[in-house]
């Protein structure tokens, strides 16, 4: 029984056994307080996961769970976000995506212009975080593509620190899901923020992609939590919910982010396999919620 059938049946079985309506709005009102968000954590939620639902009812249902922020949105929703008082927390628009990316020279050029263009129309609509990947290996040696990417990502810091953007490589694995994609462990990542050497190049660390990389989550939160700027969740294996069907427990992990003094955003980017997805999104939620 997944959980939310298991609190449905509850409620149904203490509706039953309540002998006074007073009661059974006493209960009601305590359970509405135990899911409001404390405020610890900076919410967000990557639109990707939940686009069979239409736009502005997904803003609307943001509301009212107390999410302020959605992830991985470009020039095209910002405005209807906006509407809805939903914070861009990672911008993308840039760039050719996930397989071709700054560890190959011949793209600079290209890669540059489009950041160039991109960037003043992050920090125009008021948002910081900018989405950028390494591309795939395709037979190039790690450090020769560590070195490619710093040298591209050098061009256009200026720019972005000038703007107040920060650009964010995201953590992926190359196991099961992007096979051949090079920013693929902590180490090479952090390697990268060194050789930059900027406060405007961080990493997003993707928790399940980095539980098949590498494991250790709250270690490398630790030890490297000045290089990460942004953090999505997933469950694994499945990339599915983030409860108790998975191998990760999520509130640990929480509270290692929070005690690093993080003050950005916590992006859920795990697929739902429940029928009510934004029930689910809201035990996700809860979940991170500490």
């Amino acid at each position: 029984m997944k959980r939310r059938q298991f609190i449905s049946a509850s409620a149904a079985a203490s509706v039953g056994i309540m002998a006074c309506k007073n009661t059974n709005a006493m209960s009601v009102k305590d359970e509405e307080e135990t899911t409001k968000l404390k405020g610890n954590i900076n919410h967000s939620v990557c639109r990707w996961c939940y686009d069979k639902i239409p736009m502005e009812d997904f803003l609307k249902s943001l509301n009212e769970l107390g999410i302020t922020a959605m992830d991985l949105t470009g020039p095209e929703d910002w405005p209807i976000m906006k509407k809805y008082n939903i914070h861009a927390s990672m911008c993308w628009g840039a760039g050719k995506g996930i397989l071709e990316g700054w560890n190959n020279p011949k793209l600079h050029a290209e890669l540059i212009a489009d950041y160039e263009r991109v960037i003043p129309l992050v920090a125009e609509a008021g948002y910081t975080n900018l989405i950028c990947f390494s591309g795939n290996r395709n037979g190039m040696p790690d450090d020769e593509g560590l070195k490619n990417c710093a040298d591209g990502l050098k061009k256009i810091m200026s720019l972005a620190e000038k703007h107040n953007v920060v650009l964010q490589m995201e953590l992926l694995n190359s196991k099961v899901d992007h096979a051949d994609y090079m920013c693929d462990t902590s180490a090479w990542g952090v390697e990268l923020c060194k050789q930059i050497g900027s406060d405007n190049f961080k990493l997003l660390y993707d928790i399940y992609h980095m539980q098949i990389m590498e494991g250790d989550i709250i270690r490398n939160i630790q030890d490297y939590h000045q290089y990460f700027g942004h953090y999505h969740t997933g469950g694994n294996p499945g990339r599915h919910e983030i409860n108790d069907t998975q191998e990760l427990f999520y509130p640990a992990i929480m509270k290692a982010i929070l005690d690093t003094g993080f003050k950005g955003y916590v992006a859920q980017e795990f697929i739902p396999t429940w029928d009510d997805k934004i029930a689910a999104l809201k035990e996700g939620v809860t979940i991170c919620d500490i």
